[in-house]
């Protein structure tokens, strides 16, 4: 995403990005959590201990040492002639092709199964075999992420010889076989035989999850004792009792509020703050979107999991940014119920919303242009659509939307079971009204927007997908608005489909099509929030239409994408921004506060720590990643750059770095506001 090195800003290029949202008020159970030495609050210098431990122990296990990538690679067959060596990059398998074929020439074709009605690619051609029992070698590299398809076609005729599907392994060095049978019938076999094994490539993964469980242990076991009487009185006599006194006030202090995106605390700066207390699980929720963003974008260990889908589907990394823009909605509404019911103007309020909108598309503007190695920046090349303008853009909208229409909520109603059921979605009609408004423009142009030298209504990625047939045509309407009405130049030029699909034109995953299904997930947000405030201290209400949402929304997904990746009405789609997207991660953040809400905010039975801290400090940590990407400790030098283990205990130890960054921004109650 961004960088401070030469070519920092060709990574960025390479990947997309999530944002940040913001947080809540609640009751006495988060201010409980926050304070002294006695159960849980007095865990958290402990756990900032253990957390840089867990990474130092995670970089100790998955340090480089012997490479079996390395080993696999450089231990060819003895029939391969030596200047034909490959030399292999992360996923990728040594293929040798033996055709012991006489007078026919072979051209061999591979493509990704995950690659949708993809045209083949050409891998290799194979001469024929001059003597009996004397193949000729060709060699190739194949992408190991996914099952491949390979087929063998008579380079002069044209004609299919063989196809076959294998799910090769990383590192690994494979043979193809093409010969006649024996059996006395004028067959041509096709076989893969294994050289060298392949390594576990997803072993590194296994024990960074390991040490995290041990992590999560330790800290629980260590809270355990802390909620000991006889051993807190054990720590009490240990510790000067000055320092104990500093410990606990300092402990007990409670936090301004934070500078998050989309958070509470920038709109109260301008109304007189108040004792409202912050909903624990909204932060928390924050915090590990950001935290899986910060790891994503650093890398994730290079796992193709951890990067965004090239086309339809779901990653790990798919689902950050609109969990930031849901939880950015549920503080919204909880934030501005609170300060609009102790007095503050509709008008003020208003002029606070559109600056810090004004300030996030700023701020988004300088993150998403880097010039470190490209000299000075030239206008005509601005990238103006990014994760931040979205963000402002979106929280415009539904913040001066439940402005509009904001309504303070009685005590009464907000205590007593005598207010109807559905007063959380009938209070809201003329917001849900422009809402459904909404959605429908972005149906209607989607599907029935004539995009020149494209089908109406197309929504794949172009390039070699659809068999090739519209090359051009990548994101369909969304694409074609984007380089009308912003240019080709001001708009992302290495979009996620250009590996897989080897697109060509420029697509933008934070167009402006998609930022109106951004602004319907911000809403579905707010009905979050509206929930948790209208049915407050109502747990088990809560948690019926936690439920209930989760369950209509995974319903509604089930309907658009026929529980299928590619073959649904509406496939899930991180770069459209399609509205199966949205219902299906909504569903997600629902069932995520749904055990968040009892867990953090009823029971106390976890602080959320560590997600907690990042969370109240979104803003700073979003925009510090990305400014020091390539900086040390966040990178280094690697030995093996070729190495999965050595780019995850890269990512994981700046990650953690960054949980203990905000840990003592917290404690120092540092914030940044905008």
């Amino acid at each position: 995403m961004t960088g401070a090195r030469p070519c920092a800003a060709e990574k960025r290029r390479a990947r997309e990005h999530g944002g940040g949202g913001g947080g809540g008020g609640r009751g006495a159970a988060a201010e409980a959590a926050a304070g002294g030495m006695n159960g849980p609050r007095g865990a958290g210098r402990a756990l900032a201990a253990l957390l840089l431990a867990a990474s130092v122990l995670s970089a100790a296990l998955l340090a480089p040492g012997g490479s079996p990538e390395r080993d696999a690679e450089t231990a060819p067959p003895r029939d391969l002639d030596k200047k034909k060596h490959v030399d292999l990059k992360m996923d990728q398998a040594l293929l040798l092709i033996h055709n012991e074929l006489r007078g026919i020439n072979l051209t061999v074709f591979w493509n990704s199964e995950h690659c949708y009605h993809c045209l083949f690619q050409v891998l290799v051609n194979v001469s024929c075999s001059g003597k009996p029992g004397k193949p000729s070698i060709a060699t190739g590299a194949v992408s190991t992420q996914h099952g491949s398809l390979l087929q063998l076609n008579d380079t002069l005729d044209e004609k299919e010889v063989c196809r076959l599907e294998y799910k090769f392994g990383e590192f690994g060095n494979y043979s193809l076989l093409v010969k006649h049978t024996h059996n006395g019938v004028n067959e041509i076999a096709c076989d893969i035989v294994v050289n060298k094994n392949p390594i576990d490539s997803n072993l590194p993964v296994c024990i960074a999850f390991l040490v995290g469980v041990a992590l999560i242990i330790a800290v629980s076991f260590l809270r355990l004792l802390l909620s000991l009487d006889d051993f807190h009185n054990w720590i009490s006599k240990a510790i000067n009792s000055r320092e104990t006194d500093r410990l606990i006030n300092s402990e007990l202090g409670s936090p301004s509020r934070a500078g998050s995106i989309g958070g509470d605390a920038q709109l109260e700066a301008w109304c007189p703050p108040t004792a409202t207390p912050r909903l624990r699980c909204v932060d928390t929720f924050r915090g590990i979107a950001l935290i899986l963003m910060v790891f994503v974008n650093y890398g994730g260990g290079k796992y193709w999991y951890f990067k965004h889908s090239s086309w339809n589907g779901l990653t790990v990394a798919d689902l950050v940014f609109p969990w930031f823009v849901f939880i950015m909605g549920s503080s919204i509404f909880l934030s501005m119920t609170a300060i609009l019911q102790r007095g503050c103007s509709k008008f003020r309020l208003l002029r606070k919303i559109a600056w810090r909108s004004f300030l996030l598309i700023c701020i988004g503007v300088v993150i998403v242009n880097p010039n470190y190695c490209l000299g000075p920046l030239s206008w005509d090349k601005v990238r103006i659509p990014g994760v931040l303008q979205r963000l402002g853009v979106t929280y415009f909208v539904v913040a001066v939307l439940e402005l509009i229409f904001a309504k303070p909520v009685p005590e009464s109603c907000a205590s007593e079971r005598s207010c109807f059921s559905l007063r959380d979605i009938i209070f809201s009609w003329p917001q849900w009204l422009f809402i459904l408004m909404l959605e429908s423009i972005w149906l209607g142009l989607t599907f029935f927007l004539p995009v020149p030298g494209c089908p109406t209504g197309y929504l794949g990625p172009g390039g070699i997908g659809d068999l090739g047939k519209y090359p051009n045509c990548t994101g369909g309407a969304a694409g074609y608005i984007d380089r009308l009405l912003l240019g080709d130049d001001h708009i992302y030029q290495h979009p996620s489909s250009a590996v897989l699909y080897h697109t060509e034109v420029a697509y933008d995953p934070e167009g402006i099509l998609g930022t109106i299904n951004s602004i319907v997930m911000a809403f579905l947000g707010i009905q979050a929030g509206k929930i948790l405030l209208y049915y407050k201290d109502q747990t088990k209400d809560i948690l019926i239409r936690f439920t209930a949402w989760c369950c209509f929304l995974g319903l509604i997904s089930v309907a658009l994408t026929k529980i299928s990746e590619n073959e649904g009405f509406i496939p899930i789609n991180k770069n459209l921004w399609s509205i199966s997207y949205v219902t299906t991660l909504s569903s997600f953040a629902f069932f995520i506060l749904l055990i968040l809400y009892p867990i953090v905010d009823v029971k106390g039975l976890w602080t959320g720590t560590p997600f907690f801290y990042p969370g109240m400090n979104s803003i700073l940590v979003y925009v510090g990643h990305e400014v020091f990407e390539n900086y040390f400790p966040f990178q280094w030098k690697l030995q093996d750059n070729q190495s999965h283990k050595e780019h995850l205990t890269q990512n994981i130890v700046a990650t953690a770095v960054w949980v203990l960054i905000a840990y003592i921004l917290y404690k120092k109650k540092v914030f940044w506001k905008i």
